[in-house]
C-alpha cells in the first residue's frame, strides 16, 4: 500500500509539470526572428526540431559562390508566413527561456516546410521528426543543399572564424574548407603581402606564392594588414616565416 501511494505522490508530481510543456497553443501575428525563431505578442519561440544557419552564416552554392544563408532562411519564412496568423504548439522551453513548438499556418508545418525546401536541417539531436523532410530536400538539392554549407551547430561552436569547418558538398558529411571571409582591397600599387598574426600573437608576413601565402586569411578587425613591400612589414613588426 506504502509503494502504491508512493508512486502516486510521484505521478502528481509529474503531472505538476505538464503544464510547461502541454500548454495552450500560441495564436496570433508572427515576426521572423531568424530563420528557425519567431516572436508572437513577445513571446519567443524556437522552432522545434529543425535547426537553420545563423543569421551571419556564410554557406557556398554549387559554382562556389558565398552567400548569406542564414539571412535567407530568414527571409524565405517570413516570405512564406507573410501576414497570415500563425499558430504554436509548445513542446518545451529552452535554456534560453524561450517557447520550443511546432508552428503552423494553416495546416502547413512551418518547421517541416523549412526543412523540406532546404533552408534548415533536421535537429537530429533533439528530434527526428523532420529527417524525412531533410531527404527530400537533400534528394532534390535545394536550398543549402545545392551547395556545401557548415551545419549550424558546428558553425556555432567555433566556426564563426571560417578556417576549417565541417561541411562537405551537399551537407554536413565531412571535412572541407569552411566558406572564407572576403580579404581586404590591395592597397593602390597592388600590395598583396599578408601580414597575419598567428594564435600565439606572432606577427608573420606571406609574400604572394609562398607556402603559406593561399590559405592565409586576413582580418583587419584583429589587427591583421597588407603590406607594399618586406622592408613595410619588417619594419611594422612583422617577420618572414621560419623554415
Amino acid at each position: 500500500m506504502k509503494s502504491i501511494r508512493f508512486h502516486a505522490l510521484v505521478l502528481v508530481f509529474v503531472l505538476s509539470l505538464a503544464p510547461a510543456f502541454s500548454a495552450e497553443p500560441i495564436t496570433g501575428r508572427a515576426t521572423v526572428v531568424d530563420g528557425d525563431t519567431l516572436d508572437i505578442g513577445g513571446t519567443r519561440i524556437r522552432l522545434h526540431g529543425i535547426d537553420a544557419p545563423e543569421s551571419g552564416q556564410l554557406c557556398h552554392r554549387r559554382a562556389g559562390e558565398a552567400f548569406r544563408c542564414g539571412q535567407a532562411a530568414a527571409l524565405a519564412l517570413a516570405d512564406q508566413i507573410s501576414s497570415a496568423p500563425v499558430s504554436c504548439d509548445p513542446r518545451d522551453t529552452d535554456k534560453y527561456g524561450r517557447t520550443v513548438a511546432v508552428c503552423r499556418k494553416g495546416a502547413e508545418d512551418l518547421n517541416g516546410w523549412l526543412v523540406a525546401q532546404g533552408h534548415a536541417i533536421a535537429y537530429r539531436r533533439y528530434s527526428e521528426d523532420y529527417v524525412s523532410a531533410e531527404d527530400i530536400a537533400k534528394a532534390g538539392k535545394l536550398g543549402i543543399w545545392a551547395g556545401s554549407f557548415t551545419a549550424p551547430g558546428d558553425w556555432r561552436k567555433g566556426e564563426r572564424a571560417m578556417t576549417m569547418g565541417f561541411a562537405a558538398p551537399s551537407g554536413p558529411d565531412g571535412p572541407i574548407p569552411s566558406p572564407t571571409p572576403p580579404q581586404p582591397a590591395l592597397k593602390a600599387g597592388g600590395c598583396a603581402i599578408k601580414g597575419n598574426i598567428s594564435r600565439k600573437g606572432e606577427k608573420v608576413f606571406h609574400v604572394p606564392g609562398s607556402r603559406d601565402y593561399d590559405r592565409t586569411r586576413i582580418s583587419e578587425k584583429d589587427g591583421e594588414r597588407m603590406f607594399c613591400s618586406e622592408d613595410e612589414a619588417r619594419a611594422a613588426g612583422w617577420r618572414a616565416p621560419r623554415g
